[in-house]
């Protein structure tokens, strides 16, 4: 007998209805970020990035953006049971392992299924919520936990609003030996409503060259239906990208790091320009840094300072980056900000870094510790706005230690000064405008 088309199929485990509800977070702007040098007033524009628990940080964004979100990516944890690190180091060699420095990056662990599930299900009730009615939601999973996300998915959204199960496909080396090699990720897509956007002409690629050769050769081809062989056709259902590893000028040495072709084609065919987009599990920055190159608002957010601090210093490292604000879940620093004595001055319009002293550690060399250092040269001791930023592109050695003031930009009374090392602290202090 077959149940009525009105049922619904749902997920249970063990906990799910006795899970507690997470309060909103109390979001604190931190930081104004002014990549062209020109100040404004950042406080009710789009382009965030929140440090914070990113459930809590939602529940936050609700009362102003529910339904307004256009697009939303996430790529959380895949149920592997690993923790992840990070690599970092000044001219590091991707070839030559031994040389690697490595930091904790986030953890991939969980008590049971059932808990990681309780996270998960939480989240995509409140994803639902912010997103718009003509929007789209690609959630990126691979073999351990997305058969249960497609349940999850087919609950709130409707099974009949599945749009795709795409497979990422890729290569690399793998120490299975007992299995064929696991080599593809899934991403499924849904919409929350039929009238989805969905532009297939922005994503066309190019027919294979044998295809153009079956066509020239015989009239009969394609039971004598033609395609526009010049217009090209939209991709598959399965898309071949290559892993960041082997993209060394995109690689942050951020784990689990997605190639940014990839986000292209899901942000061109599902977001028009200016559109919001929201990425809640960021990890490097690939959706944010994406979605500004292409025109898009954005919202971004992660829990692990070094993720934060990753997106920020790619976001600084793309040209043009336009102005973006800096945000914490329940503080009004980031997590292990570090009041620091600075050796350096102010001569001629410029400041020079010699380096930190941070209260009672030893003198660090920014050359050797620094990812990037920014000047408030209008400092009010309270929100720092980012007015020049010397940044480290990802395997530069040095780092430049002078900037100048840009122009047009009154130099006040104290200039307010930021760094952020590779373990993604981050060191203030000011020095004398005077």
């Amino acid at each position: 007998m077959n149940p009525p088309r009105s049922s619904r199929v749902w997920l249970g485990w063990e906990g799910r209805d006795s899970a507690p509800d997470q309060a909103p977070a109390e979001l604190t702007l931190d930081s104004q970020v002014f990549p062209g040098g020109v100040p404004g007033d950042l406080v009710c524009q789009e382009n965030r990035l929140f440090l914070g628990d990113n459930l809590g940080v939602m529940n936050a964004l609700l009362p102003k953006y529910e339904g307004r979100v256009d697009l939303i990516y996430v790529d959380p944890p895949f149920l592997t049971s690993r923790d992840f690190a990070a690599r970092f180091a000044p001219g590091e060699d991707s070839r030559r392992p031994a040389s690697w420095k490595t930091k904790r990056a986030f953890s991939d662990a969980w008590l049971d299924t059932p808990s990681y599930l309780t996270m998960l299900a939480s989240r995509i009730a409140v994803l639902h919520r912010l997103l718009s009615q003509d929007g789209s939601l690609y959630l990126h999973l691979d073999w351990h936990a997305s058969a249960y996300a497609r349940l999850l998915l087919d609950e709130v959204f409707g099974a009949e609003r599945l749009i795709n199960e795409i497979a990422w496909v890729y290569h690399g080396p793998s120490p299975i030996r007992t299995a064929f090699n696991r080599k593809h990720d899934t991403i499924l897509a849904y919409a929350k409503s039929d009238d989805y956007h969905f532009d297939a002409d922005s994503v066309r690629i190019a027919y294979n060259p044998s295809t153009w050769k079956t066509f020239a050769s015989s009239p009969r081809a394609g039971f004598g239906r033609a395609p526009d062989l010049a217009r090209g056709k939209v991709p598959e259902d399965w898309w071949f990208f290559p892993v960041v590893a082997r993209l060394h000028a995109e690689r942050t040495g951020y784990p689990t790091q997605k190639p940014e072709a990839l986000l292209e084609r899901i942000l061109l065919a599902s977001s028009r320009p200016g559109d919001l987009v929201l990425d809640a599990f960021c990890g490097s920055g690939t959706s944010p840094a994406v979605a500004a190159r292409l025109g898009r608002r954005w919202l971004a957010c992660d829990s692990s300072p070094l993720s934060v601090a990753t997106t920020y210093r790619r976001l600084l490292l793309q040209d043009p980056t336009p102005p973006f604000s800096v945000w914490h879940a329940g503080a009004p620093t980031p997590s292990g900000a570090i009041q620091s004595r600075w050796l350096g001055s102010r001569r001629g319009g410029r400041v020079y870094l010699d380096g930190l002293r941070p209260h009672g550690e030893p003198r660090q060399d920014p050359q050797t510790c620094l990812a990037c250092w920014e000047i408030d040269w209008q400092s009010d001791g309270q929100t720092f706005r980012s007015l020049s930023q010397v940044v480290r592109p990802w395997r530069q050695a040095k780092i430049p230690t002078e900037a100048a003031s840009p122009e047009g930009v009154t130099v006040g009374p104290w200039i307010g000064l930021r760094a952020t090392d590779f373990d993604g602290r981050v060191y203030l202090g000011r020095v004398s405008g005077k």
